[in-house]
């Protein structure tokens, strides 16, 4: 059997009063998640372990059974994966934005969702005029890139930028972990203590600052009347972790697939042996090319075991705090990628087994990630379904699953199909 998640971002929701209390997935048009979760059982899962912060990369690494004690390194070193950087000893990765700032307050986290191609020539000013045999910038995608520091200590108490829309941004800059403040020799393979470390990142923010608002990519962006790219917000330090490939773990894994436009899923493959499928017109956005994503997970489905489809639209929605985006997001999940990948893999052979779920909730109210459980459901030929009807967070708390901890979803998901 071959099995496939198709993981929709931030999906989960609270319940909204203008929807008449409902949550999103309950108020959306979503027929086939409703199918599969007739036809299949329902169960709720914890993604985010006490103690970790609820970030898309704990969240997936969760999804995928990873213990999170063991393997977690932040952010930046999975988006280093994905985009080829080798981290050396040493060396700390950390997850860059292009945020945008007005007047002392954080705007928003995504430079208003700057593309590619400008923020290419951005990061490479940057690194041109702040870059050092210490520090490197690398582009990535959108607003989202990647800062390397040699020799830094990654203890350090960042704060995600999506997690503070329209707050002062410099009580938030980056501080040593609460109980290194006195720490004065550099530990073992670093160069820099904690507050050496977050001092530099402040100084490389604040320099940011000052550089990138004449810069003809944010002064014709202003022409437009949009938001300007004028710092850099990093965040999520780590080094190079230690993950088993999943095919050690299962062995009917011989070859996977991760399909996703956020670096941060596909550094997540790259660790968890997983090959790269990239997809043309992919944008992290309400905008993606849906079409595009089902066709390269069918074909990925036809030659490989396991794939792991990553849908970023919803959880960008939720930052917006737009519901109606987040419900054509989620309406968009099930109309163009649940639907085709079910009705074209129930006529095969070869049985397919499917799991839909979110990663973590996005709230609309609260723009940001929490820590919550979310639903999900298994779907292959032949499995015995419980008697939930519909697939959204009330329902999955009479699933037959019940609550899951740890690798226990994709221990069953993958053993019990």
């Amino acid at each position: 059997m071959k099995h496939i998640i198709i993981l929709g971002d931030g999906m989960a929701d609270h319940a909204v009063e203008s929807l008449g209390s409902r949550t999103l997935l309950q108020a959306a048009h979503t027929p086939y998640m409703d199918l599969l979760a007739r036809m299949g059982r329902v169960g709720r899962m914890t993604t985010v372990p006490h103690g970790f912060h609820p970030g898309s990369e704990v969240a997936n690494l969760a999804v995928l059974g990873y213990d999170l004690h063991k393997v977690y390194e932040g952010r930046g070193p999975l988006e280093a994966a994905s985009m080829g950087v080798e981290l050396q000893p040493g060396e700390i990765a950390m997850r860059c934005n292009l945020v945008c700032i007005e007047g002392e307050l954080i705007k928003n986290h995504s430079a208003g969702h700057i593309s590619s191609a400008e923020a290419a020539g951005l990061i490479a000013f940057l690194q041109e005029k702040l870059g050092s045999a210490r520090v490197r910038f690398y582009p990535g995608v959108q607003y989202r890139h990647l800062l390397v520091i040699k020799g830094g200590d990654k203890r350090l108490d960042c704060t995600p930028p999506h997690d503070v829309p329209l707050q002062p941004f410099r009580p938030l800059l980056v501080k040593p972990a609460k109980g290194t403040e006195e720490i004065t020799v550099p530990a073992p393979g670093c160069e820099l203590t904690p507050v050496q470390t977050a001092r530099l990142l402040n100084e490389l923010t604040l320099s940011s600052q000052a550089l990138l608002p004449a810069h003809p990519v944010n002064r014709k962006r202003v022409a437009a009347g949009k938001d300007a790219a004028n710092s850099i917000w990093a965040w999520s330090p780590g080094y190079r972790p230690q993950m088993e490939p999943l095919s050690r773990r299962f062995p009917q894994v011989k070859r996977g697939a991760v399909i996703s436009a956020v670096d941060l899923i596909n550094g997540i493959g790259a660790y968890a042996g997983l090959r790269r499928v990239s997809v043309e017109g992919a944008t992290g956005l309400y905008d993606t090319n849906y079409e595009n994503k089902v066709a390269a997970a069918l074909d990925a489905l036809r030659s490989d075991d396991f794939v792991y489809l990553h849908i970023e639209a919803s959880d960008e929605a939720g930052h917006e705090g737009d519901v109606p985006l987040k419900m054509l997001t989620i309406e968009n999940l099930d109309k163009r990628v649940v639907g085709p990948i079910y009705e074209e893999v129930k006529t095969w052979q070869e049985p397919v087994a499917i799991a839909v779920l979110p990663d973590h909730p996005t709230p609309c109210a609260l723009r940001t990630h929490t820590a919550e459980p979310v639903p999900f459901l298994i779907w292959y030929p032949g499995i015995e379904a419980d008697e939930v009807l519909t697939f959204d967070e009330v329902a999955a708390c009479s699933g037959s699953y019940g609550m899951l901890q740890g690798d226990t979803f994709i221990q069953t998901f993958m053993r019990e199909a």
